[in-house]
């Protein structure tokens, strides 16, 4: 009957219950029930905040378990003293010493239910008073207890107070992973004083990681979960002290009954005692006012400080935005003054390939041309990630061939594979599909880098791509791409860092090491495709990297698709097509004139230099040109400039404009300039001869790509 009545919070009828109780219990020396009553006596006064009284009692329990020798009410014992001397620093000692009593008995009795409850408090005391080396046992081991079990209220503390630890060590990652975990439980659940100890400290976390603008929210939350407790609490408090009134009062007449013959002037004592009681219950309800009014002062000078935070977040805000298209102008200046002299290492080094004399340098040509080609695949990393953090890539829809496209790149990387002896099996699915849709630039760069990787850290080794079909519709075809190899392997621990910006793994092959860039594309460039990468890896065996991709049909009839044999024969058929046709050359880099010219003359094109525009728009005014190569940026008049000139007497002539700039960033400024085609500086061969077929003559044009 007593415990029922503390457990609907009518106190006074507890009390009432246990007194009886003890009493009775004495009478029968029954030690069972005269710890039952001290115990609820105890439990009763530290519900009402009376903890010298809720102590007196919980000792008395102690020392009825001990009598009894059972183990069961020995560790509820333990327990109660540790909840009480911990809330004291000065005792915090002590109350860790009861929950170790209760931890050793239980495991003693292997139960391990009681033992989750001290070991969670023996934690939050240490965290209260910043002892984290001293808390992560004890944290630890209470996930460990915890376990699969499903209580919001349990898993939320938990996951607060591991918050509370990492951001104690300055460990913000994963402070940041428990705090969310911990902030979506609680809302969930709706639990409102834990929500508040949860958002309080999650604001902290978020401030001192820098997020103000988060921060404030966070604090915004904190303080209306704070009202709504307060409310409560004021409720609760006044409650309470009606309840210690008449627990005094209900005491009192009881003394009064049990010793009505001989303390009959006890009338006198009590009226003094009531008044006694009524001048407390004053104080404390004035305390309880200037509490509030503390709280308000403090509410606002914190809201005021949140104000001129959140007006220097604003400010910070403006300013990372204005560096951030600063940066995005450095990048493209940077890009055109990188590309521009690689233009030429490229393209000289592709002509000295080629020139039969040299056949003796022909290995370090090609290790010279890898160099080259190595460096402008990290520029172009650098480019990729700077656009996607800008938000500047979009996906295109354009006819795909996804067999095409595997098997070139696994051509592309020939001259790594021998130099890692290793052996590339690629595997492509018949069923899939010939009239697919997407971006094949895009889907390239995913497979490029993963491809890459996967030589990197494989020697003599194998290397298996694969693509399968999965799932195909009327509409479209679902297909798995496969990346794997038998090379160095990822540690478990290391599988989400590597996804990370410039984060690399520590590798003996220190000739392939790289910006650390490659996998983050990755995994941002299959976000746009609404795809994710998956990784199957274990140290020392090798790694797997796997995605799928949904690809619409093209309601188009399907092209057949042209073989690299096809385009060579194209482009040597081209060449007596090119027999008696002029190209004019305008560029302002001596060295990429030459290597221009070289190119279109191994063609048997003839070849006319202009070092600027102007001079540019003179030569077409006094000559024919079967085409013109137009460098976009050049001193003086640009290239776009010298076009529109052009285009005004010259309507027909041919303009493929030739650039080291990102193509998304110039496209529209050169279609409009009245160009008709675009190479991008440095540019493969045989690309490039296909685009001057394409402009310059229709009768020997070849199927472009």
């Amino acid at each position: 009957m007593s415990g029922t009545s503390l457990g609907k919070y009518q106190y006074k009828d507890a009390i009432e219950i246990a007194m009886d109780l003890v009493e009775e219990s004495k009478k029968r020396k029954n030690n069972y029930y005269h710890y039952v009553g001290h115990n609820i006596l105890g439990s009763s006064y530290y519900d009402l905040n009376d903890t010298l009284r809720a102590k007196k009692h919980y000792e008395d329990a102690l020392i009825a378990a001990e009598k009894t020798s059972n183990d069961t009410l020995l560790l509820g014992a333990y327990n109660n003293l540790g909840n009480i001397y911990s809330e004291d620093k000065n005792t915090t000692q002590i109350g860790i010493d009861y929950y170790n009593l209760v931890i050793n008995l239980a495991a003693k009795l292997k139960n391990e239910e009681q033992i989750l409850n001290p070991t969670v408090n023996i934690a939050w005391t240490y965290i209260d008073n910043k002892q984290y080396k001293r808390a992560w046992p004890y944290l630890e081991k209470s996930w460990q207890l915890y376990g699969n079990r499903k209580d919001p209220f349990i898993e939320s503390q938990l996951s607060n107070l591991t918050g509370r630890y990492y951001l104690g060590v300055n460990n913000l990652d994963s402070a940041a992973v428990y705090f969310e975990k911990a902030v979506q439980m609680v809302e969930q659940d709706s639990l409102i004083l834990q929500a508040s100890y949860v958002y309080e400290n999650y604001a902290d976390f978020l401030y001192r990681s820098g997020k103000f603008k988060d921060a404030f929210l966070a604090l915004e939350r904190y303080n209306d979960y704070k009202s709504q407790i307060f409310r409560q609490e004021r409720m609760q408090e006044i409650e309470a002290a009606n309840i210690k009134f008449d627990v005094a009062e209900y005491q009192k007449n009881l003394e009064i009954a049990r010793n009505e013959q001989v303390l009959k002037d006890e009338i006198i004592e009590r009226s003094r005692e009531t008044m006694l009681i009524m001048i407390i219950s004053s104080i404390i309800l004035i305390i309880i006012l200037l509490a509030l009014f503390k709280i308000t002062v403090s509410r606002r000078k914190l809201i005021s400080e949140l104000s001129v935070k959140n007006k220097e977040l604003v400010r910070a805000k403006e300013e990372a935005e204005r560096l951030s298209i600063l940066k995005t102008k450095f990048f493209s200046t940077i890009s055109h003054e990188l590309r521009t002299p690689l233009y030429g290492v490229i393209g000289l080094t592709s002509i000295l390939l080629e020139d039969k004399s040299l056949s003796k340098h022909e290995e370090d040509l090609k290790s010279l041309k890898f160099s080259a080609d190595y460096l402008l695949a990290l520029i172009n990393d650098v480019l990729q990630m700077n656009k996607m953090e800008s938000n500047l890539v979009k996906l295109e829809t354009v006819p795909l061939n996804v067999g095409d496209l595997m098997r070139s790149i696994v051509k592309s990387f020939e001259f790594t594979r021998l130099q890692n002896q290793n052996s590339i099996q690629l595997d492509i699915d018949d069923n899939i599909p010939n009239n697919l849709k997407g971006d094949p630039v895009r889907l390239s760069q995913v497979l490029m880098n993963l491809v890459g990787n996967a030589m990197k850290f494989t020697e003599r080794g194998n290397i298996h791509i694969g693509a399968h079909l999965i799932e195909e519709t009327e509409t479209g075809a679902g297909i798995l791409f496969r990346v794997k190899d038998d090379g160095l392997g990822i540690p478990e621990s290391k599988h989400e860092v590597i996804f990370e910006e410039f984060s690399q793994l520590k590798s003996a092959n220190y000739n392939y090491q790289g910006t650390g860039l490659g996998l983050p594309i990755v995994k941002k460039l299959l976000l746009l495709f609404d795809s994710e990468i998956h990784l199957e890896s274990e140290e020392g065996k090798g790694s797997t990297f796997s995605f799928t991709i949904n690809f619409p049909k093209d309601d188009k009839a399907v092209a057949p698709a042209i073989s690299s044999n096809d385009i060579a024969n194209q482009i040597d058929a081209g060449k007596d097509g090119a027999i008696g046709k002029t190209i004019l050359i305008v560029d302002d880099n001596r060295i990429n004139q030459v290597v221009t010219q070289r190119i279109l003359e191994q063609q048997g094109f003839t070849c006319d230099i202009s070092d600027n525009g102007a001079l540019a728009v003179e030569k077409v005014r006094a000559r024919h040109y079967d085409l013109i190569l137009m460098d976009v940026n050049m001193p003086g008049i640009s290239g776009l400039e010298a076009t529109r000139q052009i285009r005004k007497f010259n309507a027909l002539v041919p303009v493929v404009a030739l650039t080291a700039v990102e193509i998304e960033e110039i496209r529209e400024e050169i279609l409009e300039a009245g160009m008709n085609d675009i190479i991008v500086k440095p540019y493969d061969t045989t690309v490039f001869y296909q685009v001057i077929y394409r402009n310059i003559s229709s009768e020997v044009v070849p199927s472009p790509l």
